[in-house]
């Protein structure tokens, strides 16, 4: 069977040509950005790419197209499908039909922390032999890939040869296609659902809470009453959610009666209730990755893993790739890329981030480049977001709101840019040695982790 992906280069349609390739179909995609490293992960596969939305692909004769969520009514080889009335499908769709219809599936939903929830599931479960396909929206460093189909035999623990029965999904409550506006997470039919946390997002789609709010009810009313619901005690989003109907057993964590940490004598003692059920020794950052954490361990617990086992794989976890990644070091300058786009995940990077190098200067770099940050949602909420951090330059080249005045409380130790290489030249310019420069961006921001660099080695 032939697919054609349409808008092949975005993270989670070019996991579902890996997976296709993977499971035997002929892959071929199409999209306006082809580009390194997506486009050489894709080729590699044996995936052929085409720039673009001409109107000859047509003649590629696929079985059907599969359509991303980038795609727009207008988009000139979308109106040929139309016209020609061809078969079309949407990628999550398309998924759930042949690739997640024998699976059990492990789905993780919420507004932050589902790149690395998810990472941190397929991590354990990979640890205790299980072997599960995934497709996350970053790259687990475990893995060093974003997505694969699952074979036991691959397995770093198991002796067996054959497809694994368990799949990770980050499960994104973004709209499914031009054509299928309900979120997509709602096309995997979950058997065991995270349920992290749930603030206002995606301005662009949603008018208000309530209404991302009723998209997760949808999700809850498709989960099997022999699942599992982990979900975050402490939300009272997520409160509203399931109090508008569960049919499925609920365990919480991040409260002192479901799955919580405490700290003793500088060790992390794992709880469930009020039985110790282990120690936590690891290297990541922050309240969030415990939680994220604690709801790893407890879906993992439903798929047949134990918490022992859970603790010890959570030890060998790598981190995803832009979660506080390293990027390099240059006259005892550090730098970190993050992917923070949202005012609660950028204030709990910069916490983490201030709980590991004390006293030493911070200096927060943010690119609010998401259409909510865009559009100017959170603008008045960032400076409280950003307060943690003794200096903060902001790149505002894409916003169509005035950052100097949105963040003018931080005063002094804000400086805003709308020209990169002006931005780049003054950081190197105030950076001194000791420093922590944290920069924070849901896109590539020009690659100026890898310019700043540069510029910070000819200071």
């Amino acid at each position: 069977m032939h697919i054609h992906i349409l808008g092949i280069c975005g993270t989670f349609m070019g996991g579902i040509a890996a997976i296709a390739r993977e499971s035997g179909y002929k892959v071929t995609g199409c999209d306006s950005n082809v580009y390194p490293p997506m486009s050489t992960q894709l080729e590699s596969q044996g995936i052929e790419l085409i720039e673009g939305y001409s109107l000859s692909q047509i003649d590629l004769a696929p079985d059907i197209f599969v359509i991303g969520n980038v795609v727009t009514r207008g988009n000139p080889l979308m109106e040929e499908i139309l016209n020609r009335n061809l078969p079309y499908i949407s990628g999550p769709q398309w998924l759930s039909e042949h690739i997640l219809n024998d699976k059990w599936v492990l789905a993780v939903a919420g507004t932050h922390g589902k790149t690395t929830t998810s990472s941190m599931l397929a991590w354990i479960l990979e640890y205790a032999g299980l072997a599960p396909g995934f497709l996350i929206g970053g790259i687990p460093e475990n893995f060093g890939i974003s997505a694969r189909l699952g074979n036991i035999s691959s397995s770093i623990n198991a002796d067996e040869s054959d497809a694994s029965p368990f799949f990770v999904i980050e499960a994104d409550e973004y709209d499914t296609a031009f054509f299928d506006k309900r979120s997509k997470f709602v096309h995997y039919h979950p058997r065991t659902t995270i349920l992290n946390n749930l603030e206002f997002d995606h301005a662009d789609i949603f008018p208000d809470l309530a209404a991302i709010e009723r998209q997760f009810h949808h999700l809850v009313r498709i989960i099997p009453n022999n699942g599992l619901i982990v979900s975050n005690g402490s939300e009272a989003s997520l409160k509203r959610v399931l109090d508008q109907g569960c049919w499925t057993p609920i365990e919480e964590f991040g409260t002192k009666a479901g799955w919580h940490t405490e700290h003793i004598d500088n060790r992390t003692e794992v709880y469930l209730g009020d039985a110790n059920q282990g120690t936590l020794q690891w290297d990541l950052l922050g309240e969030h990755n415990r939680l994220n954490a604690l709801a790893a361990l407890s879906a993992a617990r439903h798929a047949g893993v134990s918490i022992e086992t859970g603790i010890t794989a959570l030890a060998q976890f790598k981190n995803v790739k832009r979660r506080m990644e390293v990027r390099g070091v240059v006259n005892n300058i550090t730098i970190y890329d993050d992917f923070a786009h949202h005012p609660t995940s950028i204030e709990t990077t910069l916490n983490g981030l201030r709980s590991k190098v004390g006293n030493a200067k911070i200096i927060a770099v943010l690119e609010p480049r998401s259409n909510t940050m865009k559009m100017g949602v959170w603008k008045d909420k960032l400076s409280t977001s950003l307060a943690i951090a003794d200096q903060v330059f902001c790149y505002n080249d894409q916003t169509n709101w005035d950052a100097q005045a949105a963040l003018q409380s931080l005063g002094s130790k804000l400086a805003c840019f709308s020209d990169l290489t002006q931005l780049i030249r003054m950081i190197a310019a105030t950076a001194q040695p000791g420093n922590q420069i944290l920069i924070m961006s849901n896109g590539g921001f020009g690659n100026i982790h890898e310019k700043l660099l540069v510029a910070l080695d000819r200071a």
